[in-house]
């Protein structure tokens, strides 16, 4: 451990670090309503760079997480930060939508290189209940970060233009990336599994019927995750006559409400005796909830529309905690918790990458009523899965 900062150094600066990789990566969604009226392109335009680097960004986790399994973890974010800082850069200068999808796909792969590797130094330098809790903590630093674009790209459009927010964002990427090389810690690569017995590392202990059961549920929370936060402010604008600008601010709600349900989402998986797919199944059936509620009352109110879009998001962002957090150190033993941490999140993105573009396509094909519906069926089948896989799960020896 690095001799300059403690325990609580480290989950500090992880989670500034991770919140600062927010900001420069869900920018682009958040205003994707003021691109779509200041560049006059279609969503279904648009909507490609964010399809392009959910995919680049999914499989860069899964070449990340093995990397930080296998190099050091800390070289890996700082490249991470290095290159997103360019993209960022370089974003206003595109002036077509194939330029748009070219700058940030190379954008999603930069940012692969944070989440896995972080997971690695976490679980290499605090206890099993430590890294419990710094999870929970870390991970409010996409909820800090999706707030800080939500709040501030408004003024931001207002006084500077929507490039501003980019070059913005650049800067706080290059500045956390000088903090991060000065500060942050390292750890050398991992030896294998720790001792005789422990599940081979590698894609045999991963790809189980099992483990590809919570893969789908983890696909279908990332679908409805970044998919509702994205097209969230679309949704009201097109549904109640917003501005774009208001619409964007409305957004600030789901990051909000996705800190306190992370914090739930913490409580309940320990009071469900630490079980992922049965907190999981819990927090699914809470979003097909709100689901419902969002479906039942769309165009009645605005304000009951931008609830329920943040109880269905928050619900998802403690889905993706459960399940993609807490279910990596399972690994530990294997030796491969970094590459178990880059293809579960990678999932996380596959479905992000379906709703980038399929709810764009959706929305414009068959209306936000039709859309709403298949977010409930959507978080409905997460929870049936989850239900389903609780006995085998109760059965796999995770710790022998």
């Amino acid at each position: 451990m690095s001799p300059s900062i403690g325990k609580r150094g480290i989950v500090l600066l992880f989670s500034v670090t991770y919140m600062v990789s927010y900001i420069s990566r869900v920018n682009y969604g958040a205003i994707v309503a003021e691109l779509e009226n200041s560049l006059g392109m279609p969503k279904s335009q648009l909507s490609l760079a964010l399809t392009g680097s959910f995919i680049t960004y999914g499989a860069g986790q899964v070449i990340s997480g093995i990397w930080g399994d296998r190099a050091s973890p800390k070289g890996l974010v700082l490249t991470g930060l290095l290159a997103t800082s360019a993209m960022n850069l370089l974003l206003p200068f595109c002036g077509s939508a194939p330029q748009m999808l070219a700058v940030w796909c190379v954008n999603g792969f930069a940012q692969a290189f944070m989440w896995p590797p972080m997971v690695r130094l976490m679980t290499a330098l605090l206890s099993e209940e430590e890294y419990s809790m710094a999870a929970v903590k870390v991970s409010w630093g996409s909820s800090m970060g999706t707030i800080a674009v939500y709040l501030l790209s408004p003024p931001i459009i207002s006084l500077l233009g929507w490039r501003a927010v980019f070059w913005c964002s650049s800067g706080a990427a290059l500045a956390m990336a000088a903090v991060w090389f000065k500060t942050a810690p390292d750890v050398p690569p991992a030896k294998g599994p720790e001792k005789p017995g422990a599940p081979r590392a590698g894609a045999g202990g991963l790809f189980t019927p099992l483990m590809l059961a919570v893969m789908l549920c983890i696909i279908l929370q990332g679908s409805l995750r970044d998919g509702v936060t994205t097209w969230t402010p679309s949704y009201i604008a097109d549904t109640y006559s917003l501005s774009s600008l208001t619409a964007i601010l409305a957004g600030v709600a789901m990051p909000l409400f996705g800190i306190a349900c992370l914090q739930l989402a913490s409580i309940i998986y320990r009071k469900l005796g630490c079980h992922p797919v049965r907190g999981a199944g819990v927090l699914f059936m809470a979003g097909a909830l709100s689901a419902g509620a969002l479906y039942f009352l769309s165009g009645h109110s605005a304000v009951l529309s931008v609830v329920f879009s943040a109880l269905l998001t928050g619900a998802m962002h403690g889905v993706n905690l459960i399940l993609v957090c807490m279910v990596p150190p399972f690994f530990k033993r294997a030796g491969n918790v970094s590459t178990a941490s880059g293809v579960l999140n990678a999932c996380t993105y596959i479905g992000s990458a379906i709703s980038a573009y399929g709810i764009a396509g959706l929305s414009q094909s068959l209306g936000w009523q039709p859309t709403l519906l298949i977010w409930l069926l959507t978080a409905g089948l997460g929870g049936a899965v989850c239900f389903c896989c609780i006995r085998p799960w109760n059965r796999q020896l995770w710790r022998q």
